[in-house]
């Protein structure tokens, strides 16, 4: 019988969980308590979330309920993708000031997500929604290692890739600097949260040299994030962000109307 990843998933699933009873048996005769059997649906649900993602691995599903409704552009529309990961993804949140509003931009930004993932789903969410631009940030996911190890050159491949499929449909491409991480915040235990060890600045530093230098060779528009948001030590500034990774508030704040002089520099641009 073919073992898919579902089945293999459910296997270690098994394996994991005859391990744990094998080993509270030999350390406990007591019975489960009522706070383990409460917290069984929640582990269910993070189970079947998992399993989930094995299945649909580049989350070709997340937006396409929402791909489907959306209308052909009308003749004047200036459509804009945002292809991104999860400094994308928040942008759409309310407390962050809202994803532009009253702009016909379209934010197909996934949490987590790694160039390949992005790559996979780059004709669903970008191509078939025909849109005059494309805005892409992506790699820092990449280098903390979502999805496995991988080289600079492979991170490059898979943004360079994206790029060529946007210009072959004539569509104006935005490369997106990273922005930096910092170490100063805490999480609620008061436990500092050390976003450089995943994302060494140095491996940031470098995938951005490489996107400008891409961006300046190929015609296509660099969004330089990085300069506006870091600080003298090259780090994410303090009050740009709670957690030393993503954008707050006040970072989308700064971002926003780069982004709108990007674009705008990009639709200004020959086919």
């Amino acid at each position: 019988m073919k073992k898919t990843p579902a089945r293999f998933f459910n296997i270690a699933l098994l394996v994991l969980f005859g391990f744990a009873a094998s080993t509270n048996a030999q350390t406990s005769t007591a019975s489960p308590s009522s706070t383990d059997c409460a917290q069984m649906p929640a582990l269910k649900q993070q189970l079947d979330r998992a399993e989930n993602r094995l299945k649909d691995w580049p989350q070709t599903a997340r937006y396409r309920d929402a791909n489907m409704s959306v209308a052909a552009p009308a003749k004047a529309e200036t459509r804009v993708v945002f292809m991104g990961d999860s400094i994308t993804d928040l942008w759409d949140d309310k407390d962050y000031g809202g994803f532009f509003p009253g702009k016909p931009y379209v934010n197909r930004g996934i949490g987590g997500q790694t160039t390949p993932q992005m790559l996979i789903r780059f004709r669903r969410d970008v191509l078939a929604l025909q849109p005059k631009a494309v805005v892409i940030l992506a790699g820092t996911n990449d280098i903390a290692g979502n999805t496995g190890t991988v080289t600079p050159e492979f991170i490059q491949d898979n943004i360079a890739t994206m790029a060529e499929l946007a210009r072959l449909h004539g569509i104006r491409v935005v490369l997106a600097s990273l922005l930096p991480v910092s170490d100063y915040e805490r999480n609620k235990e008061g436990k500092q949260i050390m976003q450089t060890v995943r994302r060494p600045p140095v491996q940031i530093k470098t995938l951005n040299e490489w996107i400008k230098n891409y961006a300046a060779q190929n015609g296509h528009t660099y969004l330089d994030y990085y300069s506006a948001v870091k600080d003298d030590k090259e780090m994410l500034k303090d009050e740009l962000s709670d957690d030393g990774l993503h954008a707050n508030a006040a970072g989308y704040a700064v971002m926003a109307p780069l982004a709108e002089q990007a674009i705008s520099a990009a639709l200004k641009k020959k086919k």
